[in-house]
């Protein structure tokens, strides 16, 4: 319009997106810090940060194991989003949601792995649960881990009582001196409401009864097949949860993604001039171009430090 004075708005960093990605990856960075920390404090507990070898000694699962790799993901996630956001250094940000990225496909790729073949999964976590079984006595987290398990599900063994005959202190053989020979761990033990201490002997000597007789006193279904039953009851929860997991890795990737496009529409406006930049003014059609000399690292959403004006500048213009 005649006579009107057209302003033109350079493009710049959205603090709301910003700050938001910034506060979305610290909680994310403080928890996997927690966790990290754990996972090292249970580690020197036992003894295994003064004798790494002790990490392969182990014929199961260490638990601690859960600990410090989900601590140590999320807290490389959390630093990079938390640093990249805060900074507006694309590099940290496009780590972030490149890593990001293919942890959802992974977990996308495992969950419809599982589903297209079932047999080979429910054959695998047999052989999880009896190789754990084989290693019960020898660490003390994962034996807690299997009680709760076996608690939890009211199951005892992979797919039956007769997996313990994989462990030494267990098995019925003729050679074994142990006490708990031919029995169970008490988590298998079918709890009377009524006692208010826990018998640590239940299962002594239960498995040289009929199986029949064995019902009344310990659980007889496998831990897979009851494990099967618990996701059929709650898939509702269990959908509810993973693809709520999902939509927060979704949200984080676009968070990064939109700021990063913010940043670069920033930098598209500073172009190389001698040792540092020059910024086109955004009214360059109408009047000669406003050259501001920064430094190369000042560049950023942030006000430059001027270091000389260039041909071209009339603050009265």
């Amino acid at each position: 319009m005649p006579g009107k004075h057209q302003h033109f708005q350079d493009p710049e960093v959205g603090c709301c997106g910003k700050y938001f990605l910034f506060g979305f990856n610290i909680v994310f960075w403080v928890l996997g810090a927690l966790f990290l920390a754990i996972g090292l404090w249970a580690w020197g507990e036992k003894g295994v940060l003064s004798n790494i070898s002790a990490l392969t000694d182990l014929g199961g699962l260490d638990p601690v194991w859960l600990f410090v790799v989900v601590g140590g993901v999320m807290s490389v996630l959390g630093f990079a989003g938390c640093i990249g956001a805060l900074r507006e250094n694309t590099f940290l940000l496009k780590f972030f949601s490149v890593f990001l990225g293919l942890i959802f496909f992974l977990e996308l790729a495992a969950g419809i792995l599982a589903f297209v073949f079932k047999d080979w999964i429910r054959d695998q976590l047999n052989l999880f649960i009896n190789s754990n079984v084989k290693a019960y006595r020898d660490d003390i987290d994962l034996q807690n881990l299997i009680d709760f398990a076996q608690e939890y599900w009211s199951c005892c063994g992979a797919r039956g009582p007769n997996d313990w005959n994989l462990n030494i202190y267990f098995n019925c053989t003729d050679l074994n001196p142990s006490r708990e020979r031919c029995g169970v761990p008490f988590s298998c033990c079918v709890r009377d409401p009524a006692e208010d201490v826990l018998n640590t002997q239940c299962g002594y000597d239960i498995r040289l009864k009929l199986e029949l007789e064995q019902q009344g006193s310990i659980y007889t279904k496998g831990c897979v097949g009851q494990f099967e039953k618990w996701l059929q009851d709650n898939l509702i929860v269990v959908a509810g949860v993973l693809v709520g997991i999902a939509l927060l890795q979704i949200f984080g990737i676009c968070l990064a993604q939109n700021l990063m496009s913010d940043i670069k529409a920033v930098k598209a406006n500073w172009v190389p001039h001698g040792d540092g930049y020059k910024l086109l003014n955004k009214e360059h059609f109408e009047k000669p171009w406003l050259i501001l000399t920064v430094f190369e690292s000042s560049v950023g959403s942030t006000a430059p430090e001027l270091l000389s004006e260039g041909p071209g500048l009339n603050p009265t213009a």
